[in-house]
């Protein structure tokens, strides 16, 4: 199993960015995706996470509630996070994450995905 993450950067406080996660080998719409981050220092942050299959429950941390938008595309395999009106305080890496088990419901703890990406490096600063 790979999941791919990509889309990071450098925005301007106030500024959007959209990241992106595929997967493979795995069947992706059978799973719950999440992602998280981790700045320096700090532990592993939940940021939000989205139902198996049809995708339509999600959840949010709330430092991001509002702000940031959870999606998935199962034809591709793929989920997004699209990050709105970011502050300095988001700067971080970003993972993107797979739950162990199929079908499960949303967890927002990090122990119970299984799969992980690479991290991609968001940075807000003026």
């Amino acid at each position: 199993v790979q999941l791919q993450a990509s889309g990071g950067g450098l925005v301007q406080p106030g500024g959007s960015l959209r990241l992106s996660c595929t997967a493979s080998g795995l069947t992706f719409s059978s799973y719950v995706m999440g992602w998280f981050r981790q700045a320096p220092g700090k532990e592993r942050e939940f940021v939000a996470a989205i139902e198996s299959t049809s995708g339509f429950s999600t959840t949010y941390g709330d430092s991001v509630k509002g702000r940031f938008t959870i999606s998935r595309d199962n034809a591709v395999n793929t989920v997004y996070l699209l990050m709105n009106s970011l502050k300095p305080e988001d700067t971080a890496v970003y993972y993107c994450a797979g739950d162990g088990l199929k079908f499960r419901a949303i967890t927002t703890s990090p122990s119970q995905y299984t799969y992980w990406g690479q991290g991609t490096q968001v940075t807000v600063s003026s």
